[in-house]
């Protein structure tokens, strides 16, 4: 009864320097909120980023551990960590693969709609009639004030972006990874560039980090508070090269090309995120940080040809290198997310019609649902809230997981490591989960009242969506990989129950965890 038909397979055709350029979508999310920040911290705006990105390299090593433990796995961090919390609880482990995805999945919509926006102001003056209809389908005001779903021209192209992505995709890994190598170069090179050139030409001067304090005006309370929010929303972005593991399953050596593919992600990343923020802010200004068109990311095209001195050419090759970048991102994220899902109902804890692969070895079914979702997503009028509301699951996502490495190690000390992280990092991951939880109820918050419920909310739907699968469809039990991958009997017979060495140290880190918010909470009322 556990033997499902034949539903296809990856492939392994995949080394790390692809895995790389598949990834190499991530540096360019800066882009997506750096208005954002800048206009809610301040000054130290860019500090956010340079910490933000420091977090996220310190937790790749944690995460490039846990891979090497599953090497026919795809769907990244969360599926290898959801392995670790299994053994504890059937509800917890595919919370972890469910918040990964709800938070990378939105990246095709916000993508897809700021290039949408891009086309349309190139093309057409602001006041043409192709930018300013549109038809309010439901008012959402109720949850957060001016949202609503509408349908205008900026959804049209958006779906057509996203298609054109499926698209590129469907023949399979490999071809998708030649695709954005491509692509990468093209985006990658002028992000550098915009990084360096300020730096170079003494453009960036210190009078625009100056005085150093949150716009609230001073380091007390509210300042921090801000400074949290800056921090809560800037991991999205810079925690999400560990999207570069989601391939474990398509490379040819996974031992070797794992750590390869994470390690020469994260460095770039690095890179761009500190470069980029400081150049921004330190050529431009905080106040021209604030303006409407680089907060909601239409005019940062402008604001980067002003950064290298180029005229109306370089203006338009750089709103084409955006275009790009966005195209890159939503490739990125479809490639992650996708396999997520598919993974996830392999091992159990989603529908099954998502396990299919095609001839080529794409995840078609998971990728279309992917593509459902997000035309809901599309039809919103605030993105900064749908990202935000995303970012709360994001978090839980990296706290239970970041938690999944020192189980692992409790749990399997004998299971071969092809990479073994240094123990300082596993405890620095584990510091970082609970500073995470802090975070979440800190700085949730301040990008809109209701992001932190909104995206418990969503992530709770996982209970009713695997109650489905796993006691309806399965009967109560898992596939018989599953039981393998924890080292257990087939369960035909009765599976032994797993070992669990933590004892009740798991149940205390999640008492610690819904702890770690409920501060984050009372400190956000008391700083607002």
């Amino acid at each position: 009864a556990d033997v499902l038909e034949d539903r296809g397979s990856l492939q392994r055709t995949l080394t790390w320097r692809g895995a790389f350029w598949l990834a190499s979508g991530v540096p360019a999310l800066v882009l997506f909120s750096i208005g954002s920040i800048a206009a809610t911290i301040g000054a130290p705006s860019a500090l956010v980023w340079a910490v933000s990105i420091s977090f996220g390299l310190i937790q790749a090593f944690v995460w490039a551990e846990i891979a090497g433990l599953f090497p026919n796995k795809a769907g990244g961090a969360s599926v290898y960590g959801a392995m670790a919390w299994a053994r504890y609880s059937k509800f917890v482990a595919p919370v972890s693969v469910w918040c990964n995805w709800l938070a990378w999945s939105p990246v095709l919509a916000i993508g897809a709609g700021l290039g949408a926006g891009y086309v349309l102001t190139a093309l057409f003056p602001p006041d043409a009639v192709i930018n300013t209809w549109h038809v309010t389908l439901v008012d959402l005001s109720g949850v957060k004030e001016g949202l609503e779903l509408r349908l205008n021209a900026q959804f049209l192209i958006a779906v057509a972006l996203l298609l054109l992505v499926f698209a590129a995709q469907h023949h399979g890994i490999l071809r998708a990874a030649r695709v954005q190598t491509v692509i990468g170069l093209a985006v990658l090179i002028p992000l550098l560039v915009v990084g360096i050139v300020p730096l170079l030409t003494g453009d960036v001067v210190k009078a625009n980090f100056t005085p150093f304090v949150p716009i609230s005006g001073a380091w007390n309370l509210e300042g921090w508070t801000l400074f949290a929010g800056g921090l809560f929303l800037a991991a999205w972005s810079a925690y999400a090269f560990e999207t570069s593991v989601c391939y474990t399953a398509e490379f040819k050596n996974p031992g070797r090309d794992t750590i390869r593919a994470i390690l020469s992600a994260g460095l770039v990343c690095l890179a761009i995120y500190i470069l980029v923020p400081v150049s921004f802010q330190g050529a431009l200004g905080v106040e021209r940080l604030l303006a409407p068109g680089i907060v909601d990311g239409t005019g940062v095209a402008e604001a980067m040809t002003s950064l290298v001195g180029g005229g109306a050419v370089v203006g338009s090759l750089l709103v084409v290198m955006l275009i790009l970048a966005l195209l890159l991102t939503i490739m990125t994220t479809m490639a992650g997310s996708s396999r997520t899902l598919f993974q996830g109902s392999r091992d159990g804890w989603l529908p099954r019609y998502l396990g299919t692969a095609n001839r080529h070895g794409a995840p078609t079914r998971a990728m279309w649902t992917d593509l459902g979702f997000n035309l809901i997503l599309l039809l919103m009028s605030d993105y900064v809230f749908v990202l935000a509301c995303s970012t709360v699951c994001y978090m839980i996502f990296n706290f239970l997981n970041l938690n999944a490495g020192w189980l692992h190690r409790v749990d399997s000390p004998a299971t071969p490591r092809p990479f073994r992280a240094p123990t300082v990092l596993i405890a620095g991951g584990t510091v970082l989960a609970f500073v995470n939880a802090l975070l979440l109820g800190w700085g949730a918050n301040v990008w809109g009242a209701g992001a932190l419920w909104s995206g418990l909310v969503a992530a709770a739907l996982i209970v009713p969506v695997f109650c489905y699968r796993h006691f309806v469809q399965d009967k109560g039990r898992f596939p018989a990989s599953m039981y393998a991958d924890l080292d257990l009997p087939d369960p035909a017979g009765g599976a032994a129950r797993p070992a669990r060495r933590a004892g009740v140290l798991p149940y205390l880190v999640l008492v610690g965890g819904v702890a770690m918010v409920v501060i984050g909470q009372l400190l956000a009322s008391a700083g607002t």
